[in-house]
């Protein structure tokens, strides 16, 4: 890559663009509207983006049943954290940094809501108690303090086609999930194996989803 095509300020990279419409500035808000809790209401699946202290970012898929994100009041949220890999990687960075940034996604919508604020860990277990799921508790829950709220375009969805069927990828196509990893990280075993570990994959995805 040539070094003299980089953008290393905002002047230059505004200079790239037509100049903001009005509606895109005015579309932030500092807290939940009736709108955006709808939303967020009718959601079942939202990504959390962290940083640790040196920057280094993180983006974390959460997913549950419609309204899993709890809205507490129009400047706070809470989002149930269920069992995962226990790298805890979004956890430790909201420990060392609180900003985050959350997008909200509804299968069949093209436009998505962006929400950003500073995140604490709580173990309250009233609050706990109101996010059990197949009589589990999370552990804990992530809650947002909102300080941007935001309606996105429906741009990225429609060129991506990502509801449409018929440009629907077959998994198939890729290897499994483990078979990837041991590929990377050390030497995958053999075809017979290999379907006993994804069979078993399975059957732990339906014992640990909650």
């Amino acid at each position: 890559m040539d070094a003299t095509h980089l953008i290393e300020d905002e002047e230059t990279l505004r200079a790239l663009y037509p100049a903001t419409h009005d509606l895109a500035v005015q579309k932030f808000q500092s807290s939940l509207g009736v709108h955006s809790r709808e939303f967020i209401a009718r959601s079942p699946f939202v990504c959390i983006g962290t940083q640790d202290l040196a920057g280094r970012a993180d983006v974390s898929p959460r997913g549950d049943p419609p309204g899993f994100v709890r809205i507490l009041d129009d400047k706070t949220l809470a989002i149930p954290d269920r069992p995962g890999n226990n790298r805890l990687d979004s956890l430790s960075n909201i420990v060392a940094n609180p900003n985050v940034g959350l997008l909200f996604v509804i299968p069949g919508f093209d436009d998505t809501l962006r929400v950003n604020g500073t995140a604490k860990l709580t173990t309250d277990p009233t609050l706990l108690e109101t996010m059990v799921v197949n009589n589990r508790r999370p552990t804990l829950a992530i809650v947002v303090e909102v300080r941007e709220v935001f309606m996105h375009c429906a741009k990225a969805f429609r060129r991506s086609h990502l509801w449409d069927p018929a440009h629907h990828q077959d998994r198939k196509a890729m290897p499994s999930l483990i078979k990837i990893i041991l590929d990377e990280t050390s030497v995958a075993p053999g075809p017979e194996e290999m379907a006993r570990i994804d069979a078993g994959l399975e059957e732990d995805y339906k014992r640990t989803l909650y």
